[in-house]
């Protein structure tokens, strides 16, 4: 059985229950996995390590969410599972997706490519190959490095799984 929010199995989600006064709701319920104070350490090592974790990824998207700005990592993760698929048609119909919600202009989740990647994309989807959002993908991730990767690591949020969930109360 997997948990609905995470996609992880649901033995290795754990509910929490986290204040931050910046968070409108003044608390924000999440699913965070039984990770180690070790691997959450390395996660502040490189975007690319945090990205490779499972657990890495479900901490960052709740961070991001938390700044209502998950678009980038939501794409990243999209642009990886369509990597995997094999079956033309699947390919086909999911590439549409993607470009429909976060590529086109005021698209429900956008992100922020520029006009000639946008358009690349357009005319790629006519006949999708598993590479055609890449360019699109390495924008979103040099973003994401460069801006809410530092935010993510130099947060409380972040500090406190770092020291092993202090702050935390379990609901």
């Amino acid at each position: 059985r997997f948990d609905y929010v995470t996609g992880l199995p649901v033995y290795l989600a754990t509910p929490i229950q986290l204040h931050y006064s910046h968070i409108s709701t003044s608390f924000c319920f999440c699913f965070i996995c039984r990770q180690s104070v070790n691997e959450a350490k390395q996660w502040g090592q490189s975007l690319e390590k945090l990205l490779n974790h499972k657990c890495g990824q479900v901490a960052f998207r709740v961070f991001l969410k938390s700044e209502f700005c998950e678009e980038n990592l939501e794409f990243w993760l999209a642009c990886e599972e369509f990597k995997s698929i094999t079956s033309p048609e699947k390919l086909a119909w999911k590439a549409t997706s993607i470009y429909e919600e976060f590529i086109q202009s005021d698209s429900p989740m956008e992100v922020n490519v520029d006009y000639h990647t946008r358009d690349t994309i357009a005319h790629s989807l006519h006949k999708p190959t598993p590479s055609c959002f890449d360019g699109a993908q390495r924008k979103v991730c040099s973003l994401m490095e460069n801006d809410a990767y530092p935010r993510f690591i130099q947060s409380d949020y972040y500090k406190d799984l770092c020291a092993g969930s202090r702050g935390f109360r379990k609901t």
